[in-house]
């Protein structure tokens, strides 16, 4: 599995079309930087990174592919509106919440033809914050028996919050954790899911590291999990911001390699919507960040004590 991973909410049209040839660009564009770990759902973009990942993927080998169980996607009720969960694609299809046994077989049958593949490495329980009890009860025996005859290799779940993956870690047998935003340069609250992690085997693929904008330029500004970032974030990110630059680091150089710092995190998955933006995230990963910047931070209290380092 490489160290960076590409994210396939973007050319799923997220916030904003991506033209077709510029997806199979930017999909192109990771794999010549080595980027060998391609994640995608159902839910981005009504199927559509799903499909532009798997044309581009078809006849490549080497890689991991990883989408997600826990939202159908059916035909909708009215045609011919948009979408409104933040992809700019038709509505015609809409989603439905479905964690059963049979839900998961179904989503990820769906998936497969979607992508056009004979299989995915990694199957991930995405988002059941309010669906917790089934999603442990009936997606995860669901996803246990498919691992078990060679359908996936790996499975796991992939959430905002860290407290509900760390009961699939001590409940189940998952090989994976996708944790969004919760083990970055502003937030480690996630740190005793990883913990458990490292102590019971399981993979964290650290995603959402730049905190959907905040950490993505260097000088701070933007969002902070998708919502205006506070006034008090965005001291802290200038402040950080103002150590690395003391070490000739920038903020998103930073950003990307701290969570690799934790020996539970096997990958950072990046998304990205333009060859540009691989392109500029390769260049910042293939630079080493001295742990004199790891050190200042936690000195300067801007950085757990048990982060990185």
């Amino acid at each position: 599995m490489s160290r960076h991973g590409f994210g396939g909410a973007p050319i799923g049209n997220l916030f904003q079309e991506v033209p077709e040839e510029q997806a199979r660009a930017t999909i192109d564009a990771a794999w010549d930087s080595g980027v060998r770990l391609f994640d995608t759902a159902p839910h981005y973009g009504l199927g559509l990174s799903e499909r532009r990942l798997g044309a581009a993927l078809e006849g490549r080998s080497g890689y991991v592919l990883s989408t997600k169980v826990g939202r159908l996607l059916v035909p909708a009720p009215s045609q011919g509106g948009r979408d409104d969960e933040g992809f700019d694609v038709s509505a015609e299809l809409q989603r439905v919440w479905d964690f059963s046994g049979d839900g998961v077989r179904r989503s990820l049958e769906e998936s497969l033809a979607r992508l056009g593949l004979p299989s995915v490495d990694i199957a991930l329980i995405h988002d059941p914050d309010d669906h917790l009890e089934q999603a442990l009860a009936e997606a995860y025996p669901a996803l246990a028996e498919l691992r078990a005859q060679g359908v996936v290799k790996a499975i796991g779940v992939g959430m905002n919050q860290w407290q509900a993956p760390l009961r699939f870690v001590q409940e189940t047998s998952i090989d994976v954790v996708m944790l969004a935003g919760r083990y970055t340069l502003l937030d480690q609250s996630g740190l005793p899911l990883l913990e458990e992690c490292v102590r019971r085997g399981v993979r964290v693929l650290a995603a959402g590291v730049f905190n959907s904008g905040i950490l993505a330029t260097p000088r701070p500004s933007g969002t902070y999990n998708y919502q205006p970032a506070p006034a008090p974030l965005l001291e802290k990110a200038t402040r950080i911001a103002e150590v690395c630059e003391r070490h000739g680091v920038t903020l998103p150089q930073a950003a990307m390699a701290f969570p690799l710092c934790h020996p539970a995190v096997a990958s950072v998955v990046l998304g990205a919507r333009s060859p540009e933006e691989v392109t500029t995230n390769a260049a910042l990963w293939s630079r080493p960040v001295p742990d004199e910047v790891w050190e200042e931070l936690k000195s300067e209290g801007l950085l757990s004590s048990e982060g990185a380092g």
